[in-house]
């Protein structure tokens, strides 16, 4: 198998695990699995990450590449009276574009019900404001595919205020190259995370810099990365690049960030990044993503001193059903290598 076929072998792996930020377990121990086959020792951090030594010579200017496993999703906020269920979000879930998706409840007990996120009154033949209603968490709700009623019959299923509701990822690999899948951010960098560390493997590669991962938790509410478990001088961030207008990124490059809304990127590392790609001519963009926070920022706001860049490959319509390219994937690939090599 080669390198841009075991990663995407790992994401569609990853994806298959439902993972939202705060119900993170069920991935945790696929991804411990998979470093521990490969011949490495991952360590789980005491709120879930995984952290893993891949070696290297020089620890005195050790780096850490980090990408999260957490992802959007929902929790049960109300058991209605009806017997459907109204939802909170986890992180940026937007109820906008998860309208008619199917999703599933997790229960205490260990059970798991199917339902479908729909706008309350769903029959367009019956609800003459389908067309005007605005969507949002108070105007929708999980119809649950189990006859029940009302609140007490919910209930009875063990379904309660709590519980963590995962949408599907209806991920699928295009003839063209193209990779669509709910939650690329960030499972897609996870995977090539992992395709970095088989690499060194099957390479039997020591970089000359001592190199760690950090499979963060709880990046989608701005906590992933706020502790490193080794002392590094610098952090790179392996996340989703944007792709959007106003924007150069296409999903078959990948991008390199230089300021987002937490401010802008470490200059020397950003340049060395720009430079490793220009010299082993791999397709890129720079860009500066409005909207955005990363792992590296919450290093920096815990007060670590460390320089931080942000580069991920290209991906369409964020926190909806996005959308990538294997050669963005292969792109971010070659970056990495060519700067850590």
């Amino acid at each position: 198998m080669n390198e841009i076929d075991f990663i995407l072998e790992q994401l569609k792996g990853l994806t298959a695990i439902d993972s939202p930020t705060g119900f993170t377990e069920y991935a945790a121990e696929h991804v411990m699995n998979v470093y521990k086959k490969m011949g490495y020792a991952p360590v789980q951090t005491a709120k879930g990450g995984i952290f893993i030594d891949l070696g290297g010579k020089n620890e005195e200017d050790a780096i850490l590449l980090t990408a999260h496993m957490d992802t959007l999703g929902a929790m049960v906020h109300t058991v209605k009276s009806n017997g459907r269920l109204k939802l909170t979000p986890l992180g940026g879930l937007n109820p906008n574009n998860t309208e008619g998706e199917n999703c599933r409840i997790y229960t205490r007990s260990g059970r798991i019900y199917d339902g479908t996120f729909q706008l309350i009154d769903a029959s367009i033949h019956v609800n003459g404001e389908y067309n005007d209603t605005k969507r949002s968490f108070d105007t929708m709700e999980v119809v649950l595919d189990e006859d029940v009623y009302n609140k007490e019959g919910v209930e009875a299923l063990g379904i309660r205020t709590g519980d963590i509701v995962c949408f599907d990822p209806r991920t699928r690999i295009t003839d063209s190259g193209y990779i669509k899948s709910r939650f690329l951010d960030d499972k897609l960098s996870v995977a090539i995370l992992m395709g970095y560390a088989n690499y060194l493997q099957e390479q039997d590669i020591v970089p000359e810099r001592r190199i760690y991962q950090h499979i963060s938790v709880f990046e989608e509410v701005g906590h992933g990365c706020s502790y490193l478990p080794a002392p590094v001088s610098e952090v790179l961030a392996v996340d989703m690049g944007c792709v959007g207008e106003g924007l150069n990124c296409t999903e078959r490059q990948v991008s390199i960030c230089a300021k987002d809304s937490h401010g802008p990127y470490h200059y020397a590392t950003v340049s060395a990044l720009v430079a490793a790609a220009e010299e082993q001519g791999i397709d890129f963009a720079i860009d500066i993503y409005p909207h955005y926070g990363s792992d590296a920022d919450a290093a920096l706001d815990a007060g670590y001193d460390i320089r931080h860049a942000l580069i991920g490959a290209g991906v369409y319509a964020s926190h909806g059903y996005e959308r990538s390219h294997i050669e963005g994937v292969r792109n971010t690939f070659e970056l990495l290598k060519a700067y850590l090599d």
